[in-house]
């Protein structure tokens, strides 16, 4: 039985990786079509969200019949716990990706990106995939020097969102009431995108030390601590 529970537990953490591979999927996809008015791939983001949706709560339930049946402790309770918090993260980026795509479907055969934001945008959404890859290799290997990668990349992204907002605030901003509703839009999904990863990432580091209260400046030390147990 025991054996049976632990593949049980197993299964939850690959169930994870496989969701968030989708939602890699989704927001490459999803910045693309924004930066190329692709209507098409965007249709397809927007289509597959049920799939990353249907997944998450396949996982809730599977998590929850263990809780009832299993009645875990210690370090099973907190990967069953980590593992419906994470669904739930996961679930929004591949919102935040969905959203993304409709703004480019609204915007067709237009482009959604405002004039003079093109690089900004282009670079955000380089970040937003590289930083979901990041984060499937996370959920997939708990190597947390990963964990810092993801916060250093999500810092790169705030900086780019408060740039948005200072270009659209500024005196020289020439968009139209409807350009300047796009780019706050979506310079907000991107941004709201990477901070679930980082959201992610923290439970990562507890489930891995055990402490919710580790600092981000810890993660290093945690993850050289971690190495050092597994030697």
């Amino acid at each position: 039985m025991r054996e049976v529970f632990h593949q049980s537990l197993e299964d939850l953490q690959s169930r994870l990786v496989e969701i968030a591979d989708l939602v890699t999927v989704s927001i490459d996809k999803a910045t693309r079509a924004f930066a190329t008015s692709d209507v098409a791939l965007a249709e397809e983001v927007i289509a597959d969200d049920a799939k990353i949706d249907e997944l998450a709560v396949a996982l809730d339930e599977q998590a929850i019949e263990i809780l009832a049946r299993q009645q875990p402790v210690a370090r099973d309770l907190r990967i069953v716990v980590f593992a419906l918090r994470v669904s739930a993260s996961l679930e929004r980026m591949g919102d935040m990706s969905e959203h993304i795509a409709q703004l480019a479907r609204l915007r067709f055969p237009e482009r959604a990106i405002p004039r003079g934001l093109k690089g900004t945008f282009t670079k955000m959404g380089e970040l937003d995939v590289e930083i979901s890859r990041t984060l499937s290799e996370l959920l997939r290997t708990q190597d947390l020097r990963l964990a810092d990668t993801i916060r250093n990349t999500d810092d790169d992204i705030d900086e780019l969102h408060a740039s948005v907002f200072e270009k659209v605030l500024s005196d020289n901003w020439k968009g139209e009431a409807t350009a300047t509703v796009d780019a706050t839009l979506a310079s907000r999904y991107h941004e709201r995108f990477a901070d679930h990863a980082v959201a992610v990432a923290k439970k990562v580091v507890y489930l891995a030390t055990g402490d919710w209260h580790v600092d981000e400046d810890d993660i290093p030390f945690a993850a050289e601590q971690q190495e050092l147990g597994h030697a």
